[in-house]
């Protein structure tokens, strides 16, 4: 008897959006976003839907799946996700990154959606975790940007609900530090603070923003310095009173093993578009619950596709702390698929609700799909 979840094709769709309003971080300004929608048909015409983060050239990542990855899958069972996700990664030689795992996420998450649609049940139950119907959210991100811009946001995240938010920060130093106060002055104390450098400091200057962030009483300080600074980190692990969050840059577990092992880390933050699918960003999250080290999913600029895989991870995690939720409008993460999750129109006395329906839960707008394509 043919299995009915053999599959038959690997479609990807390369989107691009642009802003309402251009999002500045310390690595520049960003007026458009793109991703790559997989879309994994198999024969009995169950279709599973996955996203890979694809910042530029989505329309090269979407060849590359099709050309490249597609021909690895076709006629096997989707059931096999460990194999056909070592079967893709067996297509490039060398060190595990880039392309190659962002393009292998899209695909992974598109294997687990069919697995819980074929199942009956929504992938955070697959998982077999804890099970929370709803996880606690924070805003993210208030802008690097002038004072009056950032005390609006700050004042509007404030008004939406919101008991935790995140903060980019950039160089010089100095002006950090002074942000860093300034935002303090903004919220209640009971209020949850943490800052982003999008690693744009070395070691010297991380340890000069931790150490008045620690004064004003900040949670965490994210990707300080360059992912590729273990030594960085370590020191800064070593000498800061506050927990040091970092993964969204990693691709694979073995990435940050070491530093979730030797307790550098406080908050790992893998993205599941990007961190090889919901197959290995699971890994790095057991990884880290086995070493005492909170997960809390990377979203970012990211679509509705990863918000909604990452809510089922966030749900079955045991040792999830908190959920990115992004408080910018973004047509990628608002228009392409319904329900509306991970979202702030949808965020509940801080909190955001976890799919219930079988797979991902979500569907594609094929509108909103082909609206946003870009040639390939």
């Amino acid at each position: 008897m043919a299995d009915p979840l053999t599959i038959r094709s690997v479609i990807a769709h390369p989107l691009r959006a642009v802003l309402p309003t251009v999002q500045v971080t310390s690595q520049g300004d960003w007026p458009a976003l793109e991703i790559v929608i997989v879309e994994v048909v198999t024969e009995s015409g169950l279709t599973g839907i996955g996203e890979c983060l694809a910042r530029r050239g989505s329309a090269g990542y979407a060849r590359f799946i099709r050309d490249v990855l597609a021909p690895k899958l076709v006629g096997r069972s989707a059931h096999d996700r460990r194999a056909l996700w070592n079967a893709m990664r067996g297509t490039l030689t060398g060190r595990t990154g880039g392309m190659l795992i962002e393009a292998i996420a899209g695909i992974d998450i598109a294997l687990w959606d069919l697995a819980g649609q074929a199942a009956g049940q929504p992938v955070w139950k697959l998982l077999g975790g804890i099970g929370r119907p709803r996880v606690q959210a924070y805003a993210s991100s208030i802008n690097w940007a002038e004072d009056l811009r950032v005390e609006a946001e700050v004042a509007k995240a404030l008004a939406q609900g919101f008991t935790q938010i995140k903060v980019k920060i950039g160089r010089p130093a100095e002006e950090a530090i002074r942000r860093v106060r300034f935002i303090r002055r903004l919220v209640p104390d009971d209020v949850l603070l943490g800052c982003d450098a999008n690693w744009i400091y070395d070691a010297d200057d991380a340890m000069r923003v931790g150490r008045a962030m620690a004064d004003c009483g900040y949670w965490f300080l994210e990707e300080p310095v360059p992912p590729g600074d273990h030594a960085g980190y370590r020191r800064l692990a070593q000498h800061l009173p506050i927990r040091i969050a970092a993964g969204e840059s990693d691709f694979t577990a073995a990435d940050s093993a070491e530093l979730v092992r030797d307790h550098v880390l406080g908050l790992i933050q893998p993205d599941v578009a990007r961190s090889g699918g919901i197959t290995e960003t699971w890994r790095i999250a057991e990884h880290a619950a086995m070493h005492g080290v909170a997960y809390a999913p990377h979203i970012g600029w990211s679509g509705s596709v990863c918000a909604a895989a990452s809510l089922h991870l966030a749900a079955a995690a045991e040792n999830f702390r908190t959920f990115e939720c992004m408080v910018f409008d973004n047509p990628l993460r608002q228009h392409l698929s319904a329900p509306l999750v991970g979202d702030v129109a949808v965020l509940r006395d801080g909190m955001l609700e976890v799919p219930q329906a079988p797979g991902l839960g979500v569907t594609l707008d094929r509108e909103a799909l082909a609206r946003m394509r870009v040639p390939d």
